[in-house]
């Protein structure tokens, strides 16, 4: 508990009185002898009247917090949080309400101040956005109370638990969910390109069209309805996807708001959605993170649940990647020929253990290979150099450029598909090879 302004202001005027009557009279000037008894009494009133207001603000009854959270929040976005507070006294209650968001959480609009009128239940509410994902605990609310006659304010810690889940920023998948399939792929920036050919599995049997080729008619439905009958074929479905994500220190790179391993969790969450969408399965397998993860290919939308719960709560560690053991993990798991697509930071580190690694898994699997480059590379190439240490940076970036080029070149030399991409680009990058593949019928 602590006095409040108004209290602090009425002691300092009364102190400052009893410094000029003093002074007055040490200069001899004629002082009426009550004005030091009207000091003094004004003195002695205020103190019976702080400690009688000090009482009764220690003897309010406590106030209940109730914490209304959102169902789930995602990476970045604003939402608000509602606070339901009540008292159970009968007259209103002034107070200041702070929460006590945690590690992670931005705030505004806090704290609150509110008057709550007697024996009622108010709302109040703040925004939050989050800047890391995972599983957020709430411990407490502050409030701090003032007295009825405004002279002390009291701090007290109110234990309000909660928990709040953390998703990646997938706005994008949901909302493209009531849209055909190619004006949501247009809107996110994917041009398809038209099919050449037949696709490899049989759809249905339609009327003949103009511009269909003569290979298409079913001669025999065609005798049949007296009228040509063309084959319609669709894309092969039934296939699997497997993403094998480094949550090692190579995907702790910063380019902006968002880090390499947060767009390449967004990238596998997006071509996730597109794969399911055409009828293939998908999978995901970690590597070099604290907490290893394998989820067997599924295919319907409800797998795309389960790999957003499955992900939600997962960081990138300090834990070098071993090549190795995460292509003997996938292999002991997968038996089926699936498309693997490798999503990394590559540089110039170990490059055969990368190498043999990759060349066990495309003894079985078709292995597309993503490689994360920091945009702040590609700018320190562009920048006009001036000086001797933007000499050296220059040099520096496009030295490491180089080496990056060189091992790409080496894995596509040994028939690995390389996907050399930003960060932001990297999910229209990835759907755009996976549709390429598919309607070429070489996945």
């Amino acid at each position: 508990m602590k006095p409040t302004r108004l209290l602090l202001g009425w002691v300092a005027a009364l102190l400052a009185l009893s410094i000029l009557l003093g002074a007055l009279r040490a200069l001899e000037f004629a002082v009426p002898g009550s004005a030091s008894a009207v000091v003094w009494g004004l003195l002695l009133a205020t103190l019976v009247v702080s400690v009688i207001d000090a009482l009764g603000l220690l003897r309010k009854p406590a106030v209940r917090v109730r914490r209304q959270l959102p169902g789930s929040l995602l990476l970045g976005r604003w939402a608000e949080v509602q606070l339901w507070v009540e008292h159970d006294q009968g007259w209103p209650l002034a107070l200041s309400l702070h929460d006590h968001p945690p590690a992670g959480l931005d705030t505004r609009q806090l704290p609150v101040d509110c008057l709550l009128p007697p024996a009622t239940a108010t709302s109040l509410s703040y925004g939050v956005r989050a800047t890391q994902r995972g599983t957020l605990q709430f411990a407490r609310c502050e409030v701090q109370l003032a007295s009825r006659l405004g002279l002390w304010r009291l701090r007290r810690y109110l234990e309000c638990a909660d928990t709040l889940r953390v998703y990646p920023d997938f706005r994008r998948l949901t909302g493209g969910g009531l849209l055909a399939p190619e004006q949501w792929l247009g809107q996110l920036g994917i041009s398809q390109r038209p099919r050449r050919g037949q696709g490899l599995e049989f759809h249905q049997l339609r009327e003949f069209r103009e511009g269909d080729s003569l290979r298409q008619i079913d001669w025999k439905a065609t005798a049949r309805q007296r009228t040509p009958i063309a084959r319609e074929y669709q894309d092969e479905r039934d296939q699997q996807i497997i993403f094998m994500l480094d949550c090692g220190r190579r995907m702790r790179s910063q380019d902006g708001e968002l880090g390499h391993f947060e767009h390449a969790l967004n990238a596998c969450l997006l071509l996730s959605q597109v794969a399911l969408r055409q009828g293939d399965a998908v999978g995901l397998l970690t590597f070099a993170g604290d907490r290893p993860l394998y989820l067997a290919p599924r295919k319907g939308q409800g797998q795309l649940n389960r790999l957003l719960n499955s992900v939600h709560d997962l960081q990138a560690g300090h834990r070098p990647a071993d090549f190795a053991a995460a292509s003997d993990a996938l292999l002991a798991r997968q038996s089926r020929r699936a498309l693997v697509i490798w999503i990394s930071n590559l540089g110039d580190e170990e490059p055969d253990d990368l190498l043999r690694a990759l060349k066990r898994l495309t003894r079985q699997h078709r292995v597309l290979v993503a490689s994360l480059r920091e945009e702040l590379l590609d700018q320190l190439r562009l920048t006009p150099v001036s000086d001797f240490q933007q000499a050296l940076s220059y040099c520096g970036a496009v030295g490491y450029l180089n080496d990056r080029e060189q091992l790409h070149e080496r894995l596509s030399a040994h028939g690995m598909a390389v996907l050399d991409a930003r960060p932001a680009q990297l999910g229209a990058q990835l759907i755009s090879r996976y549709l390429g593949w598919k309607k070429a019928g070489t996945l």
